[in-house]
């Protein structure tokens, strides 16, 4: 064998190797679950300010799913739920570690959460911008960017329902919604 096809095949090995050593320590579970936790303290916290709540009033009132929202609690109230919410989805992340179907159920409800905020991309006015000379294209402007990173987290939040659905699946039947198994 020539010496461009042994380093190919060291390389296709280490490659192989490399990606296994990822799946056996679980780091993309480790680096989606810890991400969510701490964005979603943090972004629930920062809701819970009144620049927090005041940003996002045109996001909610435009968006087709939830403008009642704010009709009905107000922006401070109703950013306060968001908040709570959120602080929610990444406790039920944190007690998924001990009781994966609790982490279940926060994927589920980070589905619903990033699913609705979302659709804000296609709603929310300035989000999607023309380039000048450039006729039928849009592009996502820096606001829409900021949204856009929420498709990406209800991707997230569909693969910790797989991950913690495969550990509840692990545990043997009849143990309780939230209970897991004891050794």
């Amino acid at each position: 064998m020539n010496q461009l096809g042994e380093l190919e095949k060291k390389l296709e090995g280490g490659l192989v190797r490399f990606a296994a050593w990822v799946e056996e320590r679980n780091i993309a579970f480790l680096i989606c679950s810890i991400g969510m936790t701490v964005m979603l303290l943090w972004a629930g916290s920062f809701k819970m300010t009144r620049s927090g709540a005041e940003g996002i009033i045109p996001l909610v009132s435009n968006s087709p799913l939830v403008w009642w929202h704010f009709k009905i609690f107000g922006p401070y109230v109703g950013s306060d739920l968001i908040g709570l919410t959120e602080w929610l989805y990444a406790v039920l992340i944190i007690v998924g570690y001990f009781k994966p179907k609790a982490g279940i159920l926060g994927g589920l409800v980070g589905v619903v959460m990033f699913f609705t905020t979302s659709t804000m991309l296609f709603s929310t006015p300035g989000a999607l911008v023309s380039v000048p000379g450039i006729t039928g294209m849009r592009y996502m402007s820096f606001l829409g960017l900021f949204l856009y990173k929420d498709i990406i987290a209800l991707g997230v939040s569909f693969y910790l329902i797989g991950y913690f659905g495969k550990k509840a699946t692990a545990l043997p039947l009849g143990k309780g919604f939230l209970r897991t198994r004891t050794w």
